[in-house]
């Protein structure tokens, strides 16, 4: 198989990982916090499909395609294909309850800077 080989996938997800997690520590926007924080979760999806991709691709061609050996190659394949999921179900998660929470926030205090917010604090 001809392609992008394994090690760009990862260089790009390592890339990501990176800048969202420089935005988390750098940024006060709690906007563009929670932005950054999807950056880093996109980039570990990333890294599970091609992780995937790469052990799908790792099957002997002269397997037949209906085979037992092919079959137990896809069935290893879609393990990081059911992380992504579940991955973009906690993300959607986290984006609604963060959302409300800052939009709560900003109905009290009409400032939503991360350095000046103590409300949460009891």
């Amino acid at each position: 198989m001809v392609g992008v080989p394994l090690g760009a996938y990862l260089a790009l997800a390592v890339f990501m990982f990176c800048t969202g997690a420089a935005g988390v520590i750098i940024r006060r926007n709690p906007i563009v916090i929670f932005m950054c924080i999807e950056l880093m979760l996109n980039a570990v999806n990333l890294t599970f499909l091609s992780f995937a991709r790469y052990k799908f691709a790792m099957v002997d061609p002269s397997v037949q395609e209906g085979s037992r050996q092919a079959l137990a190659a896809a069935d290893r394949a879609i393990g990081g294909q059911m992380m992504v999921v579940f991955i973009m179900a906690v993300a959607a998660a986290e984006v609604a309850v963060g959302l409300g929470i800052i939009m709560a926030i900003y109905r009290l205090r009409d400032n939503i800077d991360v350095d000046e917010l103590n409300l949460l604090k009891s």
